[in-house]
């Protein structure tokens, strides 16, 4: 089982120094991964059109790929996640392009988590389609691979067209792991044909087995192996961290090979708070 943190993006702030310090410290706790969010825009509450959604123009993103360039420069073993990475509203070759670089500059710490996304403005403002987007992520995610490991491709899709052309310097292994995140019927489906993990969405670990066992099926379908597959859970941090590591137990029992503790949205206001609270939840985890 790996354990990691989701970074606190919303409420580190925009500043370099607090994300050195919370990187450093999730590294030094003992932390194997570190896990980043991803939105492009945010969509302004009182426009004209309206606007409802967990996060708007208020809310601070980081971004994942540009993050990881610096993260990797001053970390040496925490894996760098996206979870996810909202691959659909992005150029599929400039996406394998600058995961590639990070991969290289991290020596091999990249997990790419990607999604289909849920907010129409980012797609409209970065002249992608929002409508096909579910179609679309299954081309992306064969091109990346193709990409990765070959030096030139020929590719001709729905939505790529690509004529002996690749990406200079490839990956270190000339892969990276692709996990999606999701909980659709279709999502549950392509994460057991096509994904390396899966990031669900659920409350309760109880709830996690009956997904589980229906990616396995899908998997098993396609012909592969269901333990191939991933599976990364959330744990809310801010109240005893007794309480959360057991809780924590309880979703590895479910199934989960991966644990992340989130510390967004308990009320915490530095980034010293954020430590502090990983730092404890690490100790009761392991004791």
């Amino acid at each position: 089982m790996q354990l990691g943190v989701v970074f606190p993006q919303t409420e580190i702030g925009p500043e370099p120094d607090p994300i050195r310090e919370y990187a450093l410290a999730a590294e030094a706790a003992g932390y194997e991964h570190l896990l980043v969010y991803d939105h492009v825009l945010g969509a302004d509450p009182n426009r004209p059109e309206g606007f409802s959604g967990p996060y708007d123009k208020n809310s601070l993103f980081h971004e994942p790929l540009v993050l990881f360039g610096y993260l990797a420069g001053i970390t040496d073993r925490l894996e760098l996640v996206t979870g996810i990475l909202v691959l659909t509203q992005r150029q599929t070759a400039l996406v394998a392009k600058q995961a590639t670089e990070v991969d290289l500059l991290s020596n091999g710490r990249l997990r790419l988590g990607i999604g289909v996304g849920w907010n129409s403005i980012e797609f409209e403002a970065l002249g992608e389609n929002f409508y096909n987007r579910g179609r679309r992520v299954e081309e992306q995610i064969e091109v990346l691979r193709a990409l990765w490991s070959k030096e030139a491709i020929s590719f001709e899709g729905n939505y790529h067209s690509i004529v002996q052309a690749g990406i200079n310097p490839l990956p270190l292994t000339r892969s990276i792991p692709i996990w999606i995140g999701g909980m659709s019927e279709p999502v549950i489906e392509r994460v057991g044909r096509l994904s390396d993990g899966w990031f669900p969405q659920y409350r309760d670990p109880s709830e996690l087995p009956l997904g589980i066992e229906r990616v396995h099926a899908a998997a098993e379908a396609a012909g592969r192996s269901p333990t191939d597959i991933g599976i990364e859970a959330r744990v809310q941090l801010g109240g005893d961290a007794q309480e959360a590591a057991t809780t924590a137990n309880d979703w590895i029992e479910a199934g989960a090979t991966h644990i992340s503790v989130n510390t967004m949205n308990a009320g915490y206001t530095n980034v010293a708070e954020h430590i502090e609270a990983i730092e404890q939840f690490r100790k009761a985890f392991v004791s």
